[in-house]
């Protein structure tokens, strides 16, 4: 099959080829609401993700789509960072400062690391640049939906004096709580998880975010250096630690 791309373009709006039109049972439980200000984008997305046997709703402004996300309580969320009334960024930082977790995915047509730094520091869960293809859309989905399903392993994880209460989404260091931003969180999340391990860093662009961003990423170093620095200034001992050409682990020395 063909790969359909999505992408807004004067004056033509959506350029679209084939898409897979048998749905599927499986999907038919998740809810994706679906918030996009560009009629032609909000169709074609919707369109696909019906096809593949989602439920969707829609919203075509930040205010509509930040009370349709709270009153209809979806399993993942696909939105616009450019939004009227409102923003995506922001949408999503008031969903986070409710509690709300629902997975979001972020569009946009910004595609400089500082822009998708924004957007994780805002609490989104994946950052998607359009243009973008229909199979990596619907990866990316799928990748939030498991998100979603995922339990958690331990309430509680430690290792030194850095413990991590995962249902209170708290972590402190010899007794100070550190202030975290949700992907600094997530971060720490999976490599208290499997500590002592080492993770590539293909390993956590994929549990993190979803989908491997381009091999020339700076992303993850920018978020392990932000936790790096809050881990380090709370404790004498180094926690999180980098193994060349390989990842990082967290461990004791």
């Amino acid at each position: 099959m063909d790969k359909e791309v999505i992408q807004a373009c004067p004056n033509k709006g959506l350029l679209a080829d084939t898409v897979n039109d048998v749905k599927s049972a499986a999907n038919a439980e998740f809810l994706v609401v679906v918030a996009e200000d560009d009629p032609s984008v909000r169709t074609a997305v919707e369109r696909v993700l019906d096809l593949e046997g989602y439920q969707v709703q829609t919203a075509n402004d930040g205010n509509s789509a930040l009370e349709l996300i709270v009153s209809s309580k979806p399993h993942a969320v696909v939105m616009d960072v450019m939004m009227p009334f409102i923003d995506g960024l922001t949408v999503t930082r008031e969903l986070r400062q409710r509690g709300n977790r629902t997975p979001v995915l972020l569009l946009t047509a910004r595609h400089e690391v500082g822009d998708r730094v924004a957007g994780l520091d805002a609490g989104a869960d994946d950052y998607l640049v359009k243009p973008f293809a229909v199979d990596e859309l619907l990866a990316r989905v799928r990748a939030l939906l498991r998100r979603y399903e995922s339990p958690t392993s331990a309430a509680v994880m430690s290792i030194s004096d850095l413990t991590m209460d995962v249902n209170k989404r708290e972590v402190k260091r010899g007794g100070k709580v550190l202030d975290l931003t949700k992907t600094e969180f997530d971060l720490l999340h999976i490599l208290l998880e499997q500590k002592d391990i080492v993770l590539s860093r293909e390993y956590l662009y994929e549990h993190i975010w979803g989908f491997s961003f381009e091999t020339n990423s700076k992303s993850l170093d920018v978020y392990i250096g932000y936790l790096r620095r809050k881990l380090d200034d709370s404790g004498d001992e180094k926690l999180l630690h980098t193994v060349r050409g390989v990842g990082y682990v967290m461990r004791q020395t």
